[in-house]
C-alpha cells in the first residue's frame, strides 16, 4: 500500500508540475504586434472596386506591442482570383523599424477584372504574426 501511495504521491506531483509549466507559458505568450491600414487622404484602406487598370494606393502602420518584442519582418502578399498567394514584397526590420514600420504601396491593377487581394504581415521577435487584409474588385 505504501508503494501505491508513493505512485499516486509521485502521479500528483507530476500533474502539478506540468500545469504550473502550462500556464506559465501561456503568460509568456505575449502579444501580436499592431498593424493598421492608413486612412485618408487617398489611400485605400478597406474592400473597394476599382476600375481596370487603376493606380491604388495601400499604406499600413505597424508598430511592437510589448517593449521588447520589436518588429523582425514585414510581407505582403497578393492573389487574384482567389488564386495562390504571391509574395510581392518582403523586409527584415532592424534598428528604428523594430519599433514602428510605416509602408506605402503604390500599385496598379489589372487590366482586366476580377479580384485582387492584398496581405500585409508583421512578425515580432517572439515569431507571432498578425495581419491586415483587404480585396480590390476589378471591373
Amino acid at each position: 500500500m505504501t508503494k501505491t501511495l508513493k505512485a499516486l504521491s509521485l502521479a500528483a506531483l507530476l500533474c502539478l508540475f506540468i500545469s504550473s509549466f502550462s500556464a506559465c507559458k501561456k503568460e509568456d505568450e505575449g502579444l501580436l504586434p499592431n498593424i493598421t491600414f492608413k486612412l485618408g487622404g487617398d489611400y485605400t484602406a478597406g474592400n473597394v472596386t476599382v476600375a481596370k487598370s487603376a493606380n491604388v494606393k495601400i499604406g499600413i502602420n505597424a508598430s511592437k506591442a510589448e517593449d521588447k518584442d520589436v518588429l523582425t519582418k514585414f510581407t505582403i502578399v497578393r492573389a487574384y482570383d482567389n488564386g495562390a498567394d504571391s509574395t510581392i514584397f518582403s523586409k527584415d526590420l532592424s534598428g528604428s523599424e523594430g519599433d514602428n514600420y510605416s509602408y506605402d504601396l503604390n500599385t496598379t491593377t489589372r487590366s482586366v477584372a476580377g479580384t485582387e487581394k492584398y496581405t500585409f504581415t508583421v512578425v515580432n521577435r517572439d515569431g507571432l504574426i498578425n495581419k491586415a487584409s483587404l480585396t480590390l474588385t476589378v471591373n
